[in-house]
């Protein structure tokens, strides 16, 4: 019972470290990067659906982003779910082709999106401390029940506070990634 809590507990941090990595590939840096458009999307007959499933979207330069629209009435609807959205990107069109340049961010913007990054990496370690409270939680709920003894439970205690401190260090070595990625000119 107590290896299945364990087990549980290490796959949900795991997958808190992934969702945090993917929260932080959307945020803007100075490099073009499809990823940014990821979250976006535009209706297509009806229901929502990501633009790229409703276009080609590719880096054609460090700073540009390129769509190629596969419908040619979709061109307007992408072009309205960037500017709706709070990238703050300006497509341009030229013919069948869309081309989003990504300006040049200033030190203070990048000062800025730093803070952001460490905020998405705070809410990604009190998702983990989460974890590890429910779990121990459970482990003290089994040993109320005297399903497991009392040094089975402080063993647990110690291994998921190891896997804390394990998935919390990942986190931090994610955030300061994306912080060098973000601050780099």
């Amino acid at each position: 019972m107590i290896d299945e809590i364990e087990k549980d507990a290490e796959t949900r941090m795991k997958k808190t470290v992934g969702s945090t990595r993917d929260d932080l590939v959307r945020i803007r840096t100075g490099r073009a990067s499809t990823a940014l458009l990821d979250h976006l999307s535009v209706d297509y007959y009806g229901s929502p659906v990501p633009i790229s499933q409703v276009a080609s979207v590719s880096v054609s330069d460090a700073r540009t982003i390129s769509i190629q629209p596969w419908e040619k009435q979709m061109m307007s609807l992408i072009e309205k779910a960037i500017l709706e959205s709070d990238l703050g990107l300006n497509p341009m069109t030229a013919g069948e082709t869309m081309r989003i340049p990504l300006p040049p961010m200033t030190e203070e913007r990048r000062v800025e999106l730093t803070k952001v990054v460490r905020n998405e990496g705070e809410n990604g370690k009190i998702a983990i401390r989460n974890i590890r409270r429910d779990a121990i939680q459970t482990a003290r709920d089994l040993l109320k029940e005297k399903e497991i003894s009392q040094d089975e439970e402080k063993k647990s205690e110690g291994v998921l506070q190891i896997l804390t401190d394990k998935y919390i260090a990942l986190i931090d070595q994610v955030i300061a990634e994306k912080e060098k990625e973000v601050m780099e000119v």
